[in-house]
């Protein structure tokens, strides 16, 4: 018999995968527990449109990212910190320092997990920071740490 699972079982499959289940099995324990509904044809032009709907909301989010990419390639935050006389930084910046300024200065909302920064900034100088904003979209944000 075949069905479309709900949920994720361990052993059988995934979420909105079709599989040939036995009938028994099916019968009496995924379609009772509501883990699966059989694949007729209501069911499988349902799943069709639920992975459509998913498809575009991908697209458009990954469009969205794009544009936002374009927008951070063409600026340059420029963070004012305390130093001492060789050009070091009291403490250090931060992903989430680089956040809030992007908030502040560009009203640009990112999530500071999505910042690659692999070690806090502790010197005054330009820095390239990627960002990874969508699946296979990462945009190069420039950095320009100045002493005030």
């Amino acid at each position: 018999m075949k069905v479309i699972l709900l949920s994720d079982i361990k052993g059988v499959g995934k979420k909105d995968e079709i599989i040939n289940a036995a009938d028994g099995y099916a019968r009496n324990y995924l379609l009772p527990k509501k883990l699966a509904v059989e694949a007729n044809a209501e069911n499988m032009t349902k799943l069709n449109n639920k992975k459509e709907a998913a498809s575009f909301k991908k697209d458009v989010e990954k469009q969205n990212a794009e544009e936002l990419a374009k927008k951070l390639k063409g600026i340059m935050l420029k963070l004012k910190v305390k130093a001492g006389e060789n050009g070091k930084i009291f403490g250090g910046i931060t992903a989430k320092e680089i956040s809030e300024n992007l908030k502040s200065q560009y009203n640009f909302m990112i999530d500071k997990k999505k910042i690659e920064l692999k070690e806090t900034i502790k010197a005054l100088g330009e820095y390239n920071v990627p960002i990874k904003l969508f699946e296979g979209v990462v945009a190069d944000l420039k950095i320009q740490v100045i002493s005030g």
